[in-house]
């Protein structure tokens, strides 16, 4: 993504849209400037949408599914199933011995600004009274329904592990 035109693309959550609305308006801007590696990734982030679906129970007492109307797609959702194609990416690059890919560095652009480990362990010195739960690792789902997907779980665990 050295292309210069190509910086601007990509999302953040501090814009005044939803991370579908600017899926959808740099697949727009991708297919008027010919961005082919753009428009691509974004067909395949929207390719993934029917896998988001909602519980539902019918009539006969029938559990089954439906998918998601756009208006029911939250930004976490969209970050999920870009976190999943980033996570089949980086395989597919292990197997080549390939550090990146455009369409990996594409993907990234879309995520919002991961939480670090100061930010996490501020936020738990704040907002977490341990004496709450019989186990620190508890405090787990707390922290976690905080941040969600803008913390990585595995560091979220190990800050509880080193907790003194």
């Amino acid at each position: 993504m050295a292309d210069s035109a190509k910086k601007d693309y990509g999302w953040n959550q501090d814009m005044p849209m939803s991370l579908l609305e600017k899926i959808r308006e740099d697949l727009k801007t991708s297919m008027l400037n010919k961005d082919i590696e753009v428009k691509n990734t974004m067909r395949l982030i929207m390719a993934e949408f029917p896998k988001l679906t909602v519980p539902i129970t019918l009539e006969s007492g029938k559990k089954t599914t439906r998918l998601k109307t756009p208006e029911e797609i939250s930004n976490d959702d969209i970050i999920g199933v870009i976190q999943g194609l980033i996570k089949a990416e980086r395989i597919v690059l292990e197997v080549k011995n390939e550090e990146t890919s455009e369409y990996l560095q594409i993907l990234e652009s879309y995520l919002p600004k991961m939480a670090n480990r100061e930010e996490i362990i501020a936020w738990i010195k704040e907002n977490i009274d341990f004496s709450e739960y019989k186990n620190k690792m508890q405090a787990m789902g707390t922290i976690m329904k905080h941040f969600g997907k803008m913390a990585d779980g595995k560091m979220v665990n190990q800050i509880l592990r080193e907790w003194d």
